[in-house]
């Protein structure tokens, strides 16, 4: 079954239009917007003028709550407020994915670089970076692992509990781009792993979290990898082939992230 989520023909001649014009930036018309947070439970308002929001968007503000996932609930335009007395939305992430996705268990498939890239599904999980924030990165190669037999080579509590992250579906997205691979893993909060495959062999395993070792977080990411790779040989080798590329997103979070919050257009079964 392949999935193809396509825009109406309506918003198709509206773009078609808008490409034929000079590029303007929308004014957006400020707002108080009601932000629901999964992770604490509670929502809060915030003051935002620099986006155009509506109910569904994910969105990351400034203040006690920064670097946490919101939801917004509700948007009003009929208000007025302290400034002072309110923090402001300071990110949204963009949910628009157009493009050919194929199943794979609990996993949808692309194979264009162009329909999910990693930078565009990773701000669906994790807050923007800090320009002023410094960050600290190893050059040792580490040790290479055969993505087949990789358990045997770290941890047995690190492999249990990526057993765990994985038969949960905690791996919410994973890319492989030519040699070099990124996911996202939610833990107690979201962490990036990184790592290159080629010829079967795993290199540069690298995670966020505070382990020093091999965590939780890249044993579930290799479990996921292998099983992808594993459908992707039996059922779709001709379409990794042509592009050396595939990114790979939770089913769950595709449907609710980029086709519940749609307000047109469709997607088709194939």
């Amino acid at each position: 079954m392949r999935i193809k989520i396509r825009l109406s023909k309506k918003k198709l001649q509206k773009r078609a239009h808008a490409a034929e014009l000079p590029a303007v930036r929308k004014a957006v018309a400020p707002s108080v917007v009601r932000v629901y947070f999964p992770a604490r439970g509670f929502a809060c308002t915030y003051y935002n003028d620099k986006f155009d929001l509506r109910r569904g968007d994910i969105v990351y503000v400034d203040g006690k709550l920064e670097g946490l996932r919101g939801f917004v609930t509700e948007v009003s335009y009929n208000f007025k407020i302290k400034l002072s007395e309110y923090k402001r939305v300071i990110a949204q992430a963009s949910t628009e994915v157009k493009g050919k996705f194929y199943t794979a268990g609990e996993q949808l498939i692309t194979f264009s670089p162009e329909t999910l890239p990693y930078k565009k599904a990773a701000a669906w999980f994790l807050p923007p970076a800090d320009p002023d924030e410094a960050y600290a990165r190893g050059s040792g190669a580490g040790e290479t692992l055969l993505l087949e037999r990789f358990p045997k080579k770290i941890e047995p509590q690190a492999v249990e509990r990526g057993e765990a992250y994985y038969a949960e579906n905690r791996v919410v997205y994973l890319e492989l781009a030519g040699a070099r691979g990124r996911a996202v893993v939610e833990g107690r909060k979201p962490y990036e792993v990184e790592f290159t495959y080629q010829n079967g062999e795993i290199g540069g395993l690298l995670c966020t979290c505070y382990e020093v070792s091999a965590c939780r977080h890249e044993a579930a990411a290799l479990l996921q990898l292998r099983e992808l790779l594993q459908i992707i040989e039996k059922q779709y080798a001709e379409q990794f082939e042509q592009s050396g590329y595939f990114a790979a997103v939770r089913k769950a979070t595709l449907l609710e992230y980029a086709v519940d919050n749609r307000e047109n257009g469709g997607f088709t079964l194939e």
